[in-house]
């Protein structure tokens, strides 16, 4: 009988990555609305990679038992072949690293 109080109770408290928006970023931590108000959230990025999301965009949030950490934004639809790399900014600045070898910075091939 434990057994089954036990799993009915942490399924029904399973924490699940929420999208939202961001409502203010900075680089210390960032929040988040979604189904609730998430704040202090840590961002997480590949190493060599660091960004501060603007507000308003949209953010994936992940639930530890502890914290919570933005694993990225949802892409918008970029015209990218498999295998190609962009990087931008919110600026306009761009470097896209395309599959025949070529680089172009703010369109411009290098």
């Amino acid at each position: 009988m434990w057994l089954l109080d036990y799993i009915t109770e942490n399924k029904n408290n399973k924490k699940t990555p929420e999208n939202g928006k961001v409502s203010y970023s900075n680089s210390d931590d960032m929040g988040v609305i979604s189904s609730n108000m998430f704040q202090s959230i840590k961002q997480v990025f590949p190493y060599g990679v660091v960004s501060v999301l603007p507000e308003g965009e949209s953010a994936v949030v992940l639930p530890l038992k502890d914290t919570r950490l933005c694993l990225g934004t949802v892409s918008d639809n970029r015209e990218l072949e498999p295998g190609e790399l962009l990087l931008y900014s919110k600026g306009g600045a761009s470097i896209l690293l395309s599959n025949d070898g070529k680089v172009y910075i703010n369109g411009k091939e290098i």
